[in-house]
């Protein structure tokens, strides 16, 4: 009986590793071509991978709670005497040298992802799949979009011959033994990092190049002075436990986390300014919106929508930095992103087309987007189309913050509490409700003027929003 090995291809991000969160099949189901059979967590999401083989499942890789590494094993599926009708016809097995099949090989190659469904390194058109709820244990049913025929068995000998069509990306008179597709996020990474993958290639033995090979790469010494380096190089500190310590190793998650968190250190030079404010209108605003049936939009909607308009005066704080051409990118959509705590760490979903939403709109959107980000569903593209980040932390009983900018963005707004403070109006102090806001910019994109005029028109707005609204 034929057995066929599915491995966990690179889902799009240039990770090396996943965990199982949950299998969706037992060993001895039966299963379909393009069947989700597992839950994962990568560095961004729980993303479902779909099975390229159809037939009864011999063998579960990993346990849940395991890592599962890149191009590793998970899950093995032998022919099945009556094996499900696949959602629709894939690649025929004869035609395993078809423009389709050949696509698919090279797609895997790169890590490119978009072999699963719902999940890729391009921007998603949609928000992502939505999951219906389906009795327990009972696996999902299969999507109705069709997948094609599985890459051929894994660690095949390198090919001699001239390379496909699909292996453009190979720049030309590359010695033998560089991947004919190399992940575009990773070729990325190693030109940002200036890492040969030429020299990096030969240096693997002609594998396939992955992120940490080039993190590695680049923190290495150079090659003339290696040897040497070696030998004086002290030996590396025990990894075992003493008395009084408790390693607890990074997940994919946190690694990620702070590969971009001393990135954004690292590169930009951020200024912060803050101001406090009076948010007793803006309070007072709200709660005259609310009824029995309707709690009208929140105050971090509101919140939202001034930070839109700020922008809206303020283009730069809306951009990126690009440091090979030496430019401001300046975005023409909002989209929003919304720092989001969650049981895996900190995420920043982002509301895409801000721009173009009423309050009442962003409310409702804010809502179900940190629902989403909570559950780990928040889709590829949320949680990387950020232009500009709204950080409520208030929300953890604090009243500031320096926040690290979310590379890369130039830019981050944050809010504390609001509290009963002693307030001069009119001459007179009374108790009015007082937030502290705390603006984090990229002083390469701007000076102190323009990051203090727009933390003082989202200000003026909070102070007065009665006026500012109908502006808007």
């Amino acid at each position: 009986m034929s057995a066929e090995t599915f491995l966990l291809p690179d889902l799009g991000e240039g990770l090396t590793d996943v965990e199982v969160v949950r299998w969706l099949v037992a060993e001895g189901d039966v299963v379909a071509v393009d069947q989700i059979v597992v839950e994962v967590e990568t560095a961004k999401s729980v993303v479902d991978v779909p099975t390229p083989f159809a037939g009864r499942v011999a063998t579960l890789h990993a346990a849940e709670g395991e890592t599962v590494l890149t191009g590793k094993p998970l899950i093995t599926v032998t022919a099945a005497e009556s094996a499900p009708e696949p959602a629709a016809a894939p690649v025929q097995p004869d035609a395993a040298d078809s423009p389709e099949a050949e696509a698919y090989r090279e797609e895997e190659q790169a890590g490119s992802g978009n072999v699963l469904i719902g999940y890729g390194t391009q921007a998603s058109t949609g928000s992502g799949r939505r999951r219906r709820p389906r009795p327990s244990g009972q696996p999902d049913p299969a999507p109705a979009t069709a997948a094609p025929e599985p890459a051929p068995d894994p660690a095949p000998a390198p090919d001699p011959s001239p390379a496909p069509a699909g292996a453009a990306d190979e720049e030309p008179g590359a010695p033998r033994g560089v991947p004919k597709v190399v992940s575009p996020l990773v070729r990325r990474l190693a030109r940002e990092k200036g890492v040969d993958l030429h020299g990096l290639a030969a240096a693997n033995g002609g594998g396939v190049i992955t992120r940490a090979h080039v993190e590695l790469a680049s923190t290495a010494p150079a090659a003339d002075t290696a040897p040497a380096a070696a030998e004086a190089a002290p030996p590396a500190p025990s990894a075992t436990p003493v008395d009084g310590e408790r390693r607890i190793p990074l997940n994919g998650f946190r690694r990620a986390v702070s590969a971009a968190l001393s990135r954004s250190r690292a590169e930009i030079p951020e200024a912060t300014v803050w101001v406090d404010v009076d948010a007793t209108p803006l309070v007072e605003l709200r709660e005259s919106a609310r009824t029995v049936s309707d709690p009208g939009p929140g105050l971090l909607a509101y919140l939202a929508r001034f930070v839109v308009a700020g922008l809206r005066q303020y283009p730069v704080l809306n951009s990126r930095l690009d440091t090979e051409r030496q430019e401001i990118v300046e975005h023409d959509r909002v989209n929003l992103g919304l720092a989001v705590q969650s049981d895996r760490g900190l995420v920043v979903p982002a509301v895409l087309g801000a721009e173009t939403m009423t309050t009442e709109q962003l409310d409702r959107e804010i809502r179900a987007l940190t629902a989403r980000a909570r559950e780990g569903r928040a889709s590829a593209e949320e949680l990387s189309a950020g232009t500009f980040t709204l950080n409520n932390y208030g929300g953890f009983r604090v009243d500031g913050s320096a926040a690290i900018i979310n590379h890369p963005q130039v830019a981050i707004l944050g809010f504390g509490r609001i509290l009963d403070r002693p307030w001069v109006v009119d001459g007179e102090i009374v108790v009015r409700k007082i937030t502290q806001m705390s603006f984090v910019f990229d002083h390469r994109v701007c000076d102190g003027g323009t990051a203090s005029g727009f933390i003082r028109a989202v200000a003026d707005a909070i102070e007065d929003p009665a006026s500012a609204i109908p502006r808007l």
